[in-house]
C-alpha cells in the first residue's frame, strides 16, 4: 500500500409506566418535563433537543418511529423541544422482533430529581466507572434531571459474591372497616391514628357525612425485618469518590506527530468527473491547511487512500497496520464506507471525521465520529432562532410562493419559533397579477418590514425583489394629509429574509440583495471580497496552477477549513482534544464550526450557522 507525504505536491492515488410528570428546569434554564417517581422498566423518558427528529430519537436509542408514535400521540404531527418523549426499552423489542441492534447491550435511565452517579450504580448493581466509560459525555454538566444516559447489562457484577443485610420493609394496606353506631371523623381518626385529609383521600364518601354501616378503607403501615442480597460493586470507591468521577479532569493525550488517514473515492480507473475534480480539490486544501501549520511547528503525517466504491477495497485499506495506528481519520462518501470507517474507528478507539454527507446514522451512537455537514434538521432549528433573535421587533410577512424548491421544514420550524416566542406575522399567498396591491395593505411604515418567501428557488427570488425593490427605493405616491392638492411619496423600509441556495444568484442578484438589505441563513460563506480569501485563492493558483471550481460550497476551501480545526486543535489538545472544545477557536474561510455532542453517549455534529448580511452600503457581513 503506498503512501502519500505531507510535502508531496504531485496528486498519487491508490489502486488497492408511570403516568406522573412534573416541570422542572435543567441547567441552562430550559423547561422539560420529567418523570415523577419510580420509573416503569419498560420505558424510559427522553426530553427532545433543537433540531432533533422522532427518526434520529428512534435511530439512537434502536426502537422504531411507530414505537415513538405509539406511545406519544400526537408526537406524528411533530415534536417540540423540551417537551418529553415516552420511549420503550429497545431490549424488549429486539426480543419481540429477532432483530440485533447495537443498543442491545444497554438499557437507558433517565435521570431524576437529586439522582447521584452513585444512586444510579447502586440502583442497577453495575460499577460506576463502567456506566461513565458507556457515557463519553457525561460530566457534571450533563448529569442533570431529564438527561438520559445508557446502562451497560453485560457489565452488571453478577460474579461477586452478595452480601447479606438485614433491612427493615415498610409497606401500607389497606383494610376494610365497617363504621359502627355512634363513631365520628374524629373518632375514627383517633382511633386508628390517621388525619383526616388521609381518611377522606381514600374514601371520598365520608364528605357527605358518618354514617354507621359505611364500609370504609384504613391504611394500615406494616414493618417488617427483610433480608436483602447487595452487590458490593462499589466497595472500593466512597460515595463521594463515585460521584466525583463526573468532574473528574482529562489529561491532554499529546502526540508529537499527528497521523491522518484520509479516504476518498478519486475512482482513478475510472474516466475523470466532476465528482472526483471535487474530492481532489477537497485533497488539495488539506494540503495547503498542512503546510500552513507546518511552518507553525506541527508535525503532520498525512496518508491518502483511494477507497474506490463499495467496502472489498476499504476493508483491505482498514486492515493495514498503518490505518490501526492512525489519530485521525477522514473521508468516505457513501453510507456503507461510513459504517465501515465507523465501526474500525470505535474498535481501535481512533477519532473520524465525516466531511461531506448529513445524512448518517453512525453519530447517534459512536462517541468517535465528528459530522461536519450540519443535518438539515438543526440548520432550520438554529436559522429559525437567528431569525427570531434578529427579527422579533420587525413586521414579518410570509410570501407562500408554490414550486418544487418550497422549503416546508425550515418553514414550519420558523413559524413554531415564532409562535413559541410570541412574535406575530403575516402570510400572503403569491399572484403575479395582484402581488404589488396585495403586499401594500400589510406593510409598515413605521417598522422593517421583513419578507420571507417560501421558496428557495431563482424563480421565487426573481418574482418578488423587482416590485420589492420598487417599494423600498422609490414608494407610492399618496395625498398629503396636511395639503390635499399635494401628494407625497412613501418608502418602506424592507428587508429580505432567504436561503444558503441564495449565495449562488449573485449573478442575477447581487445588487438586489444590497439594496433589500438582504439576510441569509447558511452553514457556509466565504466572502469573497476579503483579504484572507483573495490570499487563499492567490496560495492555490501557485501551488496548483489552476483555479478553484466554480461550485458551492468551494471543496478546497471546506478542505482547508477541516484540515486547520481538527489538526490545530490534536497539536493543542491532544488526540482527546473533545474535552476542550469550547476552548478552540477558529476564524474559517468558508465552514464554521460549532460541535454538539448528539446525547451522552454519541458522537458530535456541527450545528454551526452563519446569518450573512447584505448591507445597503453595499458590503457584506458574517455573524
Amino acid at each position: 500500500m503506498k503512501k502519500i507525504w505531507i510535502y508531496t505536491i504531485a496528486l498519487l492515488f491508490f489502486t488497492s409506566s408511570v403516568e406522573a410528570y412534573v416541570i422542572a428546569e435543567d441547567d441552562s434554564g430550559q423547561s422539560v418535563q420529567i418523570v415523577g417517581g419510580e420509573q416503569d422498566k419498560d420505558i424510559f423518558y427522553h426530553t427532545i433537543e433543537r433540531g432533533q427528529t422522532v427518526y434520529a430519537i428512534a435511530t439512537m436509542y434502536g426502537v422504531s418511529t411507530e414505537d415513538i408514535y405509539r406511545l406519544n400521540p400526537g408526537s406524528q404531527e411533530g415534536i417540540k423541544a423540551g417537551a418529553t418523549l415516552r420511549i420503550p426499552q429497545q431490549k424488549k423489542i429486539a426480543k419481540q422482533t429477532g432483530i440485533a441492534s447495537p443498543t442491545e447491550n444497554y438499557t437507558f435511565h433517565t435521570i431524576e430529581k437529586g439522582e447521584t452517579l452513585y444512586a444510579v450504580s447502586m440502583r442497577y448493581k453495575v460499577p460506576a466507572v463502567n456506566i461513565v466509560n458507556a457515557n463519553p459525555g457525561l460530566s457534571t454538566k450533563t448529569f442533570t434531571i431529564g438527561k438520559t444516559i445508557r446502562i451497560p447489562l453485560s457489565d452488571r457484577t453478577s460474579s461477586e459474591e452478595p452480601k447479606e443485610t438485614i433491612q427493615q420493609e415498610t409497606t401500607v394496606e389497606e383494610e376494610k372497616y365497617t363504621i359502627a353506631r355512634r363513631e365520628t371523623m374524629y373518632s375514627l381518626c383517633k382511633k386508628f391514628n390517621i388525619s383526616s385529609y388521609e381518611l377522606l383521600k381514600r374514601n371520598p364518601s365520608l364528605k357527605k357525612g358518618v354514617k354507621a354501616g359505611m364500609v370504609i378503607y384504613i391504611p394500615i403501615t406494616k414493618t417488617e425485618n427483610v433480608v436483602v442480597k447487595e452487590m458490593e460493586h462499589n466497595s472500593a470507591l466512597s460515595e463521594s469518590e463515585v460521584n466525583a468521577l463526573l468532574s473528574k479532569p482529562q489529561d491532554i493525550e499529546h502526540v508529537q506527530q499527528i497521523k491522518v488517514a484520509l479516504l476518498l473515492p478519486f475512482l482513478t480507473n475510472e474516466a475523470n468527473s466532476a465528482t472526483t475534480t471535487r474530492f481532489v480539490e477537497y485533497y488539495e486544501g488539506m494540503l495547503l491547511a498542512i503546510d500552513s501549520l507546518h511552518k507553525q511547528g506541527t508535525s503532520i503525517d498525512l496518508s491518502v487512500y483511494d477507497s474506490g466504491k463499495g467496502t472489498q477495497k476499504l476493508k483491505q485499506i482498514l486492515n493495514t497496520d498503518d490505518m490501526k495506528n492512525t489519530n485521525l481519520i477522514i473521508g468516505a462518501v457513501q453510507n456503507d464506507q461510513i459504517g465501515e470507517i465507523a465501526r474500525f474507528a470505535e474498535k481501535n478507539k481512533i477519532k473520524y471525521v465525516i466531511p461531506f454527507t448529513s445524512k448518517n446514522d453512525d453519530v447517534l451512537s459512536n462517541s468517535l465520529i465528528f459530522q461536519v455537514n450540519t443535518p438539515h434538521s438543526y440548520l432550520y432549528s438554529k436559522a429559525a432562532q437567528a431569525g427570531c433573535d434578529l427579527f422579533a421587533n420587525d413586521n414579518i410577512i410570509l410570501v407562500n410562493i408554490t414550486d418544487t424548491d418550497v422549503k416546508t421544514d425550515f418553514i414550519k420550524a420558523f413559524k413554531s419559533e415564532l409562535q413559541e416566542r410570541g412574535i406575530s406575522h403575516k402570510e400572503i399567498n403569491y399572484q403575479s397579477e395582484t402581488f404589488l396591491t396585495d403586499i401594500l395593505p400589510l406593510l409598515d411604515r413605521e417598522k422593517r418590514n421583513v419578507v420571507l418567501p417560501t421558496s428557495s428557488s431563482l424563480d421565487a427570488l426573481k418574482q418578488i425583489k423587482t416590485p420589492l425593490r420598487m417599494l423600498a427605493e422609490t414608494g407610492i405616491e399618496e395625498p398629503n394629509p396636511d395639503n390635499p392638492e399635494e401628494t407625497r411619496q412613501i418608502v418602506f423600509p424592507i428587508s429580505l429574509f432567504g436561503y444558503p441556495e441564495w449565495q449562488t444568484y449573485t449573478r442575477d442578484a447581487l445588487e438586489d440583495f444590497y439594496v433589500l438589505d438582504t439576510y441569509i441563513y447558511s452553514n457556509f460563506y466565504a466572502d469573497n471580497l476579503s483579504e484572507r480569501i483573495h490570499h487563499f485563492y492567490n496560495l492555490y493558483k501557485t501551488w496548483f496552477s489552476k483555479t478553484l471550481i466554480n461550485t458551492f460550497p468551494k471543496y478546497g476551501m471546506l478542505g482547508f477549513d477541516t484540515g486547520m480545526f481538527f489538526f490545530n486543535a490534536i497539536e493543542k489538545y491532544g488526540t482527546n482534544f473533545e474535552e476542550n472544545l469550547d476552548k478552540i477557536s477558529y476564524e474559517s474561510l468558508q465552514t464554521g464550526f460549532d460541535f454538539h455532542r448528539v446525547n451522552n453517549w454519541g458522537g458530535f455534529i456541527n450545528t454551526n450557522v452563519f446569518i450573512v448580511h447584505y448591507k445597503k452600503d453595499f458590503t457584506v457581513t458574517r455573524q
